[in-house]
């Protein structure tokens, strides 16, 4: 496998998991963006499509847990998202592009492509890549889904692409073949592992190849010690910032 070179500045930097958030400041809003800027760090966010196909800012495929409504993210339009209030605070749903224009380049932008079986994320992937057309500060993509890495090489080949994994029972890579085929599919530029999978013989072996590799969640000193020994870089929350 011809592999791409990662842009340097992919582990130069520390990563707010979902923005810098906090009570009074939710995951995913433009205020954990600003606190996460304010703080030197560069920003996580999730994606997902609103019904009328914009790539909204927004983790959890079911609204209740972050707004109080009941319903599916993905049938609502954007309009109706962005009307919805974030339980705790005066913020609301963003678009993407309305995202990027409030971080304007000040900090790196990891943004992780949201996917599940049955969906068309391909889509959505189009749908990110046109707003990163326009968007000149540094960013990258990632999923869990190895089809998200595989679309941006083949048409959107300027954009870093990177697989999102873990082993538990969450998640769709616990074997050793799974992981592997997950990778063989994506060719990604670079590894965000789950650190309670860390430490790892088959991701240090990529490692020590030059394959760059980030981790999450870091949210505790003892989870930090770990990752400082196993990645490259950090996509951290809580207690588990420097």
């Amino acid at each position: 496998m011809t592999r791409r070179t990662a842009p340097d500045w992919l582990t130069q930097w520390e990563y707010a998991h979902r923005g810098l958030h906090s009570p009074g400041v939710p995951e995913n809003s433009l205020a954990a963006a600003e606190a996460a800027i304010a703080a030197g760090l560069g920003v996580e966010c999730d994606v997902q499509r609103s019904l009328d196909d914009h790539p909204m800012v927004f983790h959890d495929w079911d609204l209740e847990r972050l707004t109080g409504v009941v319903g599916a993210t993905e049938e609502r339009l954007s309009e109706e998202l962005e009307m919805l209030g974030l339980i705790g605070s005066d913020q609301r749903p963003v678009r993407l592009a309305t995202f990027l224009d409030i971080v304007a380049g000040r900090v790196p932008v990891l943004i992780e492509i949201k996917s599940k079986r049955r969906y068309d994320v391909e889509w959505t992937c189009v749908s990110v890549s046109r707003m990163l057309e326009t968007y000149s500060g540094l960013h990258a993509v990632m999923s869990f889904d190895p089809r998200v890495s595989r679309w941006f090489r083949l048409h959107s080949p300027l954009t870093p692409c990177g697989l999102v994994m873990r082993e538990d029972d969450r998640g769709n890579t616990q074997r050793a073949w799974q992981r592997r085929l997950a990778f063989w599919i994506a060719k990604p530029d670079f590894l965000a592992y789950h650190i309670a999978a860390l430490p790892s013989r088959w991701v240090a072996a990529l490692r020590a190849g030059g394959l760059p590799v980030l981790t999450w969640t870091v949210d505790s000193p003892e989870a930090r010690t770990r990752a400082a020994l196993h990645a490259d870089a950090l996509i951290a929350e809580g207690e588990g910032l420097a």
